[in-house]
């Protein structure tokens, strides 16, 4: 995360909470993720020298034509300043940020499979001795971990994973 993104998502949400608009432009800063994250088109149309900024300007207002006014003035400083490849990494920050204010932690749970309600209630009861902040589960499916889940809120991390287990059986019979 560059420092320039840090800066200009700090500024978007003080401007976007003195206009009480923070939680709307954090929804526009969610679908700019994800649509990014979404279209290749979209990322090598940021990040291509040959476009110009204003084309990038335009299209982008067009893409995300119900965003705040906020967002669409985020639009217009990038091209100002010739910066659209950042775009991305602003509303990521801008997202960690509205939740930081929010006091809303991400807790990421990577499983083997997608998420059951049964694992979801059991994450949460270990999610509480972690943390008492309200907790948003955000689910990585990946099938290595062969059961079980590993969870990380900020810098902490549980690791209830089989392949962690056998990992460690593994080791004290080697021992």
């Amino acid at each position: 995360m560059s420092r320039a993104a840090i800066r200009y998502a700090k500024a978007i949400l003080d401007i976007a909470n003195s206009n009480g608009k923070a939680t709307n432009v954090n929804d526009d800063m969610k679908s700019i993720v994800t649509s990014v994250a979404e279209s290749a088109e979209l990322r090598e149309f940021l990040t291509n020298p040959t476009v110009k900024g204003e084309v990038k300007s335009s299209a982008l207002s067009e893409i995300f034509a119900s965003a705040q006014h906020e967002t669409k003035g985020l639009f217009q400083l990038l091209l100002e300043n010739k910066r659209f490849e950042i775009l991305p990494a602003v509303a990521s920050q801008y997202n960690l940020l509205f939740d930081e204010m929010s006091g809303v932690e991400v807790a990421k749970v990577t499983t083997a499979f997608p998420i059951t309600q049964e694992l979801e209630a059991k994450v949460m009861a270990k999610i509480k001795e972690f943390s008492n902040k309200t907790i948003t589960i955000e689910n990585i499916v990946d099938e290595s971990i062969i059961g079980g889940f590993v969870l990380r809120i900020g810098d902490k991390q549980y690791n209830a994973s089989i392949a962690s287990q056998l990992q460690t059986l593994r080791r004290e019979l080697l021992n």
